[in-house]
């Protein structure tokens, strides 16, 4: 509002909660306007708070014309209000005629909003207006003016003064219209009670003080409804009867009823409507603006939190934060509640939030549901309007009825928990324990603020993997194999197994394959199969089982390439094809090397005819290597399997062995046939080296043909579940997790207790959270399932378990928190319903408007729906 005082103030006036109602906005607006929508004004009767004052010149003691001492726009403008007595009052109620168009009426933020709802809901019931384009609220239609106030207690009056230096050139022009006008008596209802504690603490002062000291108040009026073009004065309608034009110009009209959205038709072309305000994004704070704009559209706490919310806070609430929260959202959400607000800037908000919860703090991104969780408690907390709560022990059922159990939970509930939050957002579920082993059964029912449904899609990863025979008699064959997205390596293993069709003589050794070599083997039953990425190769080698206890070997090959360096031709030793593997079982000497390699060789041989086209018909490389090159190699490449010949002779045109280490980048010992092979580890890696003439037999193509695991573009088919299966699968019973044991009182010990769910109370706004993301010990994932969830009729009357006489379990969709992107970073959005069938995309500052058909998405977080009342 913006009351403040010229002379020095008591410390106790400086509290934000003793004197919020110093701080509330005023408006002046007609009173004939008020009047029309007092009805809409909730909970006390206003009538008893309407102070009547009349205007008098400076000094009279009669209640004529205002005059103003000089020219209209170049002094100060000075008058006196009147307080008038009860007889007055009663006099002038409510009566229809009694009304003029110098009657005007001040009231609060609060009561001037709920005022708008009316006069919009009006319009509506009388012109059948079934949606309205959005505007912005012409700002000529709300501005300020400063005055000055003075308590006259001797004459019961207020000494008033709107001084030039105050006031914008403009704003003190139109005062001095409103104000001078000398056609009628001029006539303020005060309904905001602020000038009954200028009264209060005038009296208050001189009590404290030997002598009265002169003290002016700063009071700044909102003025509405008063443009240049208005006309105050009554007109007829068709029927006769009188009517006021309340003076509400540019085409502003509101709408609220069920949808709790207030638009307003403007100028051509204008941007904004009440409620439709951006939240500028400080810094990775979309998780935060999403949740806001979410909770800044839920109709019950909008009405609350534009109201009288004030009253509410608790400041002794161990559990709170002193009302800090509440207040700087409840600031938050009148500055997006507005009129013609522009994008707000929430760093105060965000400040409060991150001093209460440090989790918040910087500008890191957060989850969206987990800010809700905390804001929503802490709301709570702030608004609890138990001051002590009681010590309430909790009890078990033993074999009572649920209905009397279920009372009696909830009342030691509200017992310590009663807020506008439990009125509208909390709910109670029925929890059943059953213990495995003496079959004792406990039941609980534990109120819940939000549902976090899991998603119970299939969860499948198409893995494409490559299977070698194990004794080289057949061809790689291509397996595509479909395992649980989060399971572990035994999973892959099963899988397989079956997919292989393995006998039970036979194991299979699963490695990764990365630049022609074994990079690792796949080996540990517990390993999370997320460690296995999209674009790695995988190789799974058939093996005897009887072989188990042999040495493994591992063949990797290597083919003489040219190589151009300054125009001159070197050959070098490249790497291809995949590695081959085997046991070492009967093996003697290097003769025994050699033909268990080319056995394993053997199903990559062309045909014999393929063979000969090809000699017929060389390649132009294989025919300058014909007419021969100068051989000259240069040093090994330890980096790469790619080695280079260190002679400066061509090499010998035959097939050569060598011990070699795991990537095949060094040469230990060449392998002699005579000579027996020299074991000492349980792998040993050979390198072949192919001459070009020898290798033109085999298909090295088809040797080197390797798979990813899932091919980078390759688009699988989305997965889609419904919002009842998800709340199907969050009340289905399942076993406790081994870090999540309950004590059995009849065993007295911890068991892996079957936990059992079921929907008891359901709140007024129930919010739905989707368990998108997972968490293991390796690393986080995101479902990206689609979930078709419900607009206008959620039924959940077939999955409630208790029905208390409540009329209906229908739900309507009116908020979505919207998550884009992986877990590594992503952004969050919101979309709200704004009346019919309007929805806004809240992208943090911009605002647009989305049809309805596009707010189901795969990036659906977290859903707000309110109860449909049924007519």
């Amino acid at each position: 509002m913006s009351v403040a005082s010229t002379s020095e103030e008591s410390p106790d006036s400086a509290q934000r909660i003793d004197s919020f109602n110093g701080e509330q906005s005023v408006y002046f607006v007609p009173f004939r306007w008020w009047k029309d929508a007092q009805e809409s004004v909730p909970c006390e009767s206003v009538e008893k708070r309407e102070i009547l004052y009349t205007a008098a010149t400076t000094g009279s003691s009669y209640g004529g014309p205002m005059k103003l001492i000089n020219n209209i726009f170049n002094s100060d403008i000075l008058f006196d209000l009147r307080r008038e007595g009860d007889d007055a009052l009663q006099s002038n109620d409510t009566g229809e005629a009694s009304v003029s168009g110098r009657d005007f009426a001040l009231v609060s933020s609060d009561m001037w909003l709920q005022a708008l709802k009316w006069h919009h809901n009006d319009k509506i019931n009388e012109k059948g207006v079934k949606s309205f384009s959005t505007g912005g609220v012409d700002r000529g239609d709300v501005y300020p003016v400063q005055l000055r106030l003075s308590v006259l207690q001797e004459t019961n009056s207020l000494a008033v003064k709107i001084c030039k230096k105050d006031n914008s050139v403009e704003c003190f022009r139109r005062a001095c219209k409103i104000f001078s006008l000398d056609s009628e008596q001029l006539r303020i209802w005060d309904i905001s009670g602020q000038t009954t504690l200028f009264f209060q603490k005038d009296m208050n002062n001189s009590k404290a003080c030997q002598q009265q000291t002169d003290q002016e108040i700063l009071l700044e009026l909102q003025i509405y409804g008063l443009s240049d073009s208005i006309n105050l004065k009554e007109s007829k309608k068709e029927d006769g009867s009188t009517h006021q034009t309340n003076g509400i110009t540019n085409g502003t009209t509101f709408r609220f009823g069920r949808s709790h959205s207030l638009s307003f038709l403007g100028k051509a072309g204008e941007a904004g409507t009440l409620g439709l305000t951006g939240l500028q994004n400080l810094g990775n704070t979309c998780f935060m603006n999403s949740s806001l704009q979410c909770l800044a559209h839920t109709p019950k706490l909008v009405d609350f939190f534009l109201g009288e919310y004030i009253r509410e806070i608790n400041l002794e609430n161990p559990l709170g934060m002193k009302g800090e929260i509440a207040l700087a959202f409840g600031d938050l959400l009148r500055s997006l509640w507005a009129p013609g607000a522009s994008t707000v800037t929430p760093r105060t908000f965000k400040a409060k939030l991150g001093r209460f919860a440090p989790q918040f703090s910087g500008f890191n991104q957060h989850d969206s549901q987990e800010l809700l969780a905390f804001l929503l408690d802490g709301l709570h907390e702030d608004l609890n309007r138990v001051k002590n709560k009681p010590y309430v022990e909790a009890k078990d059922g033993d074999g009572r009825p649920d209905e009397e159990v279920a009372d009696e939970y909830w009342r030691n509930h509200m017992a310590r928990n009663d807020s506008i939050i439990v009125d509208v957002c909390q709910g109670q579920y029925k929890s059943t324990l059953v213990c495995p082993i003496c079959k004792k059964v406990s039941v609980m029912f534990d109120p819940f603020m939000y549902l976090s449904l899991p998603l119970p899609c299939t969860s499948i990863r198409t893995m494409d993997l490559t299977v070698m025979s194990a004794d080289g008699g057949s061809l790689p064959v291509s397996v595509t194999v479909n395992v649980p997205k989060f399971g572990k390596f035994e999973d892959l293993q099963k899988a397989l197994v079956t997919a292989c069709s393995l006998p039970e003589d036979e194991t299979l050794m699963v490695t990764e394959v990365y630049n022609n070599r074994i990079l690792r083997v796949l080996e540990d039953p517990s390993d999370s199969l997320s460690l296995i990425r999209d674009g790695d190769k995988l190789v799974v080698y058939r093996l005897k089982k009887d072989a188990n206890d042999s040495p493994l070997i591992v063949f990797m090959h290597q083919k003489l390439e040219e190589q151009f360096i300054c125009g001159k031709s070197s050959p070098t030793w490249k790497g291809f094809g995949i590695p081959l593997v085997s046991r070492l079982c009967d093996v003697e000497n290097g003769f025994d090397v050699e033909k268990m390699y080319l056995k394993l060789l053997s199903s990559f041989k062309m045909p014999s005819e393929v063979f000969t086209e090809n000699l017929e018909n060389p390649t132009e490389e294989e025919a300058t290597e014909k007419a021969g090159t100068d051989g000259t190699t240069s040093a090994e490449d330890k980096n790469s399997t790619d080695v280079k010949e260190t002679t400066e002779s061509v090499p010998d045109p035959v097939l050569r062995l060598y011990l070699t280490d795991d990537i095949g980048g060094s040469i230990e010992s060449e392998i002699l046939k005579e000579k027996p092979v020299n074991i000492k580890s349980k792998r040993l890696n050979v390198l072949a080296r192919w001459p070009v003439k020898e290798l033109d037999v085999y298909d090295t193509c088809l040797l080197s043909s390797l798979p990813e695991v899932s091919k980078f573009g390759t688009k699988r088919p989305q997965e889609t579940v419904s919002l009842y299966k998800c709340l199907e699968a969050f009340l289905t019973e399942e076993p406790l997790g081994p870090d999540d044991m309950w004590y059995c009182p009849g065993c007295k010990e911890h068991r892996q207790a079957i936990k059992k769910l079921d929907l008891w109370r359901l709140p007024e706004i129930l919010v739905i959270h989707l368990k998108r993301f997972s968490y293991s010990r390796f690393m986080k994932n995101k479902l990206e399932a689609f979930v078709d969830f419900p607009i206008d009729g959620f039924d959940l009357s077939s999955y409630i378990s208790y029905k208390n006489g409540q009329t209906t379990y229908r739900y309507m969709l009116y908020a979505i928190s919207n998550h884009y992107g992986g877990m590594g970073g992503g952004h969050y959005t919101a979309y709200v319903h704004h009346g019919g069938d309007r929805w806004y995309d809240f992208d943090d500052s911009h605002v647009n408007q989305i049809s309805q058909e596009k707010i189901k998405t795969s990036a659906a977080y977290v859903l707000f729906y309110k109860r449909l009342v049924e007519e």
